[in-house]
């Protein structure tokens, strides 16, 4: 399975928040400056059209979740033939994932060592 191996700090930093995709202690925004995208600063941007913020919420959900462009599309698809909200549906079927499962088990774990 494929998956994203470039920088993750890019990632957060071009959707203007912390996506919890790097497993330091450190809050993301103690290490850089969130608010600036990445790339050449220079003019600020336009206001985004419906369209772009549509877009950069699928991007987001995305990346949380490390998922392709043609496996998000295979889930969507999935969520629409069920019934019920096809919003709902479609994170029950991305949480549902073995490696975000493991991944939430895991971090249940280091919270009960944690504590006691």
């Amino acid at each position: 399975m494929a998956r994203y191996l470039g920088p993750k700090l890019k990632l957060s930093r071009r959707e203007g928040t912390d996506l919890f995709l790097k497993s330091g202690v450190r809050a993301i925004d103690t290490k850089c400056k969130i608010d600036n995208a990445p790339g050449v600063h220079g003019a600020r941007r336009g206001r985004l059209s419906e369209y772009g913020v549509q877009l950069r919420e699928k991007q987001k959900v995305r990346r949380i979740y490390g998922v392709l462009e043609k496996q998000f599309r295979n889930y969507y698809k999935e969520a629409a033939r069920l019934k019920g909200n096809t919003g709902e549906n479609l994170l029950q079927l991305l949480e549902g994932r073995l490696d975000n499962v493991v991944t939430a088990w895991a971090l249940v774990q280091l919270a009960q060592k944690h504590v006691s």
